[in-house]
């Protein structure tokens, strides 16, 4: 009997733990239903909203905090919910200025930084600058005070959009180097010690002389999605992919096709860490797709 009882208890325990996961795993994401191959606007009525331009968004790893961007009157500010006691928090302003914007947040790999751009002056005051990549470092409740990420990322010309591989290689665009291209590239730079180094522009198979930004890279380094101006596009911008060959070098990035760009503009993409979803903006809105497009392509090569 005592061992019945024991095993009979176990499997009651384990019972309750996969319902408790389950719960748990129906309130993440703001608790919205998983989208398939065909493109969904993301939490429609709480996140997108039909009077607002929202873009730019980061989920944390365990998808229970989301961070984004939101136009307002042509200001920029980063907004912020998160998975509380059951319930998703009402979203509220985490960084917003009335002279100058905050967006494109991204989380660190060990989510204790939260990076963002901003035009914010070096001092905190006086006239607006070019836009900087910032971060903010993770305090018992909230966040500190934006820190500038130093000049050996930031120019003074613009930088901006930010990804971290799961190493702390750091991707993300620039104009300071591109006078002779005429536009943005995409640069990457490692981290030494917790220290940035001189930033490399990526190859001629990403990089050409139309704009390229808004860059993700996967964890894993695998693929990086980004946003072009190209001839041939689809619509104003439209979103590109590369994969890693196996030599370290990247392939010839090519269009996401029209299941992902339209006639609109598409740019801030993002996967989440579990690699189940792909977010990216278009429209004023912000759209999440199953991930599983990302393997059609890399199947297609």
């Amino acid at each position: 009997m005592p061992h019945k009882f024991t095993f009979a208890a176990l499997g009651i325990l384990l019972s309750v733990a996969s319902y408790a996961q389950k719960a748990d795993n129906e309130l993440v994401y703001l608790k919205q239903s998983p989208p398939g191959l065909t493109p969904e606007v993301f939490a429609p009525g709480v996140i997108s909203l039909e009077d607002e331009f929202e873009f730019g968004s980061v989920f944390s790893e365990d998808g229970t905090e989301f961070y984004y961007g939101v136009d307002v009157n042509g200001k920029s500010e980063t907004r912020y919910t998160k998975l509380e006691e059951g319930k998703w928090t009402e979203p509220e302003k985490l960084f917003y200025h009335k002279q100058y914007g905050y967006n494109d947040p991204f989380l660190s790999p060990d989510e204790q930084k939260l990076y963002f751009i901003s035009s914010q002056p070096l001092n905190g005051t006086g006239a607006k600058k070019d836009i900087d990549i910032w971060y903010a470092e993770k305090q018992a409740n909230s966040w500190s005070d934006p820190i500038n990420a130093g000049e050996i990322i930031n120019s003074d010309s613009n930088e901006y959009y930010i990804s971290f591989t799961e190493s702390g290689t750091l991707y993300f665009a620039s104009n300071i180097r591109a006078t002779q291209r005429g536009d943005y590239d995409i640069y990457t730079s490692q981290q030494v010690d917790g220290q940035f180094q001189t930033p490399q522009r990526l190859s001629d198979a990403v990089n050409t002389a139309n704009y390229e930004a808004d860059v993700f890279v996967a964890y894993d380094e695998s693929y990086l999605i980004f946003c072009s101006h190209r001839p041939g596009s689809y619509g104003r911008g439209d979103l590109y992919i590369s994969f890693k060959q196996e030599d370290g070098s990247w392939a010839e990035a090519k269009n996401m096709g029209n299941i992902i760009n339209t006639e609109h503009y598409e740019f801030c993409p993002f996967v989440t860490k579990d690699g189940k979803y792909f977010f990216y903006s278009s429209d004023r809105d912000i759209y999440w797709v199953s991930a599983q497009i990302i393997e059609q392509l890399r199947n297609s090569e």
